[in-house]
């Protein structure tokens, strides 16, 4: 598509709201961390609110092709944020809330950002987060690498009630718990804050066009060596493939409630909570919150409360609701919901089966979606109503998707097979580059077997056709006799471990394991470790080895 021009802002935005007629319509309602606090915003408010905020960057000297570093919590604000460095055609690098100040300054120093974007505080479940602290060190961090970032602008969200704004209906409203007295330190000549420039800016902003294969994001997923790669998605083919797969995947229609509960710091609120919904004039719902706060009902109440119809979350989820029994799930009617999703790691079958008996009540379609960062959406996945289901992780490929599976070989195996899952031909929303390093993208995911993308994961395909993940390649040993391969193959060393060190979307991190077999406790960050106590552990009960 390179050569035609397009905005993706206009398209899930303007378009909407001027030739569809969704002005009116809901795009969010925001479901904040306690019940209770919520507001909803339309597609009209979104576009006023993204267009000021375009003027605002604009007049902070943000130009197209910028790089924007954005660290926020799961508020309006941050969709605004987003949309409004589309459609200036500043590239946005969004920073999971919950990640370290150091992962903040490695990714803002990657790819040379020039203002941050993020939020006084906010509270997840119990636990207060003092988010402008974190980004003030990263900002330190990174002057102290000669890389001094010119502006913070700030969103009032923990401190919102002094601000007045809780009547505005597209605001976030003040937060309902008492607040302890959080120190909000300003540095002069750098941080603003968000609702005064908000206040001073037009609110009509002329979207920059931007040819298809410009670039629309950098999202950083974790490397193998500890540096994290810089995924670059474009603008044409990636609104294109999120917007086709929400719409087949999850059987859109116009009166959907929506919800997917990943955070937009990943690819899957990129994706889904995000770009795809929008881009189909869905309603979706916005959750600032977790599981398990104020109590393990808070999902099914959510579902109940906004009717939502399409529910797409992760297995980690699922199987820690399952500990709590059925009880918290069937007291709530959950009559209106129609499709399941899964999404992040592979489904075991107790999880699945319970997600569809108990949580769907054995009549909503489970789509379990196979997909990656670098993917941009979904890749194979069974499609609702239409695929027969088994309980796993079994899917097919979405329309016009090419996979195969190699052996160690690189030949591709016919019929029943287990091997490396790839796929033979590009699709609309692959990667197109690490950013600022375009060997190493070439390296990473086409070396290995030249003319297939390798998804370094491993896959089982059944004498049905269904394709189920194994894990990651990486992540696997091959157990065999010491007679069949050899002596050489005979572990030195085995220890115990109840638990591995995993990314939240369940991935093993391999070099963290790395570093504990030869007692380096040099780790780098690790502030994306689902469980840092499991490291403690794995380093207290190491094997006692002869170096």
């Amino acid at each position: 598509m390179k050569g035609a021009s397009t905005n993706i802002c206009y398209n899930v935005l303007d378009r909407n709201v001027h030739e569809k007629k969704l002005g009116d319509k809901v795009a969010f309602y925001w479901e904040g961390n306690e019940p209770g606090e919520t507001t909803q915003i339309t597609y009209h408010e979104l576009l006023v609110q993204v267009c000021q905020f375009s003027n605002v960057l604009r007049k902070q000297g943000i130009q197209k092709g910028d790089r924007v570093a954005i660290y926020m919590p799961m508020i309006p604000e941050l969709v605004v944020a987003m949309l409004a460095c589309a459609r200036i055609g500043a590239l946005h690098s969004i920073v999971f809330a919950g990640f370290s100040s150091e992962s903040l300054c490695e990714r803002i120093l990657d790819s040379s950002c020039s203002l941050l974007i993020t939020t006084d505080a906010f509270y997840r479940g119990e636990k207060l987060v003092n988010l402008k602290e974190l980004a003030d060190e990263a900002l330190q961090k990174c002057q102290e690498k000669d890389f001094p970032v010119r502006c913070c602008i700030v969103v009032k969200h923990l401190g919102r009630a002094e601000l007045g704004m809780g009547d505005s209906p597209s605001q976030s409203p003040p937060i309902k718990r008492s607040c302890p007295d959080v120190q909000i330190s300003w540095n002069q000549g750098i941080d603003l804050w968000w609702h005064e420039l908000m206040q001073e800016a037009g609110d009509e902003c002329e979207p920059e066009w931007c040819d298809a294969e410009d670039p629309l994001f950098i999202l950083y997923t974790s490397g193998s060596t500890g540096k994290p790669k810089g995924v670059v998605h474009t603008v044409g083919g990636y609104m294109l493939y999120v917007a086709t797969t929400f719409k087949y995947v999850f059987d859109f229609h116009a009166e959907d409630v929506f919800w997917c509960t990943a955070d937009i710091g990943w690819i899957t609120g990129h994706s889904y909570v995000t770009y795809g919904p929008l881009a189909n004039g869905a309603t979706s719902v916005l959750f600032e919150g977790i599981p398990t706060y104020p109590d393990v009902n808070r999902l099914w109440s959510i579902v109940d409360k906004y009717k939502v119809t399409k529910f797409y979350t992760a297995p980690t989820a699922i199987r820690l609701l399952m500990k709590f029994g059925d009880e918290p799930v069937t007291k709530h009617s959950r009559a209106s919901l129609q499709v399941l999703g899964t999404v992040g790691e592979p489904i075991n079958p107790e999880a699945w089966l319970w997600y569809h008996q108990v949580v769907g009540a054995q009549r909503c379609p489970i789509v379990d979606t196979f997909w990656q960062t670098e993917t941009g959406g979904h890749m194979l996945t069974p499609l609702p109503g239409a695929t027969p289901m088994k309980p796993g992780s079994a899917t097919f490929p979405f329309f016009g998707v090419a996979p195969a599976i190699l052996n160690e070989s690189g030949e591709e195996l016919e019929g029943e097979a287990e091997g490396y899952l790839v796929f033979k031909q590009p699709w609309p929303g692959i990667m197109r580059t690490v950013y600022g390093n375009h060997e190493r993208f070439e390296t990473t995911y086409f070396k290995k077997f030249p003319g297939y993308y390798v998804t370094g994961d491993g896959c089982r395909r059944d004498q049905d056709g269904y394709y189920w993940i194994t894990g990651r390649i990486d992540d696997m040993l091959n157990v065999s006799v010491r007679e069949k391969i050899g002596p050489i193959a005979t572990p030195d060393y085995i220890q115990n471990a109840p638990g591995l060190p995993k990314t939240r979307s369940g991935k093993i991190m391999r070099r963290v394991l790395r570093k504990i077999a030869q007692n380096d406790h040099d780790l780098g960050d690790t502030s994306t470790v689902a469980d840092p106590s499991v490291i403690s552990h794995l380093f207290s009960h190491r094997c006692l080895t002869i170096q």
